[in-house]
């Protein structure tokens, strides 16, 4: 393309013709200004391209990472709200000091002892940052969700561990001295009826309630 413009600016420039020599001049110039252009262009959309198919995978790994973790999560909502229930039922027995129910309490003292044990931290974020991939991701309000997620991650942790603490160092101390688990026993049965037990159960509550 470049020889016969060439020519012909040669042919126009022998013939007197400037005019059209620098007509066919700027033809040229655009032509190779819009070729130059017109390959940025498809560059530019590979590249767009590239890092929008980098963006849905990207998405696709988050989606998949919280679709388990919410497998995970929902597990263990069910395991807290059991023994919830069975607190609040306790509960119920105590403030009404229902001695009829001594044994139903007897066999839910034991649960005092559970905890849901959800030890999980939600990276996703922070390895996106450190990834470089968050620079990819346009849709904001999925990275700040991510943030959000992460922060109730690390509030979840802390609830349980909590709960891990009260249930070993404090109930524990108070029921393996009060309460013959292996004969499902108490010494003193108004114990069971006491103040100070309850507390027992309404701390518990207070902590799975923030967890649920």
């Amino acid at each position: 393309m470049s020889e016969i413009f060439m020519k012909l600016r040669i042919k126009e420039m022998l013939q007197g013709k400037m005019k059209r020599y620098l007509v066919f001049g700027i033809v040229e110039i655009f032509l190779v200004v819009a070729g130059i252009l017109i390959a940025l262009s498809v560059n530019n959309w590979t590249t767009k391209k590239s890092l929008r198919n980098d963006e849905l995978k990207i998405y696709e790994t988050i989606l998949n990472r919280i679709q388990e973790d919410k497998h995970v999560i929902l597990g263990t909502i069910e395991y807290n709200n059991i023994y919830l229930k069975q607190f609040q039922f306790a509960d119920q027995i105590i403030a009404a000091n229902n001695r009829s129910k001594l044994d139903t309490l007897l066999r839910i003292v034991p649960s005092l002892f559970r905890y849901s044990d959800f030890d999980k931290s939600s990276n996703i974020y922070q390895n996106l940052v450190n990834s470089g991939e968050l620079k990819i991701l346009e849709n904001t309000m999925i990275t700040s969700s991510l943030q959000i997620l992460e922060e109730t991650y690390i509030y979840m942790n802390r609830m349980e561990n909590i709960h891990l603490q009260l249930a070993m160092e404090q109930i524990s101390k108070e029921i393996m001295t009060s309460v013959d688990l292996s004969l499902n026993t108490v010494e003193n049965p108004d114990w069971l009826y006491s103040f100070q037990f309850r507390n027992m159960f309404f701390a518990s509550m207070s902590i799975m309630n923030r967890k649920g």
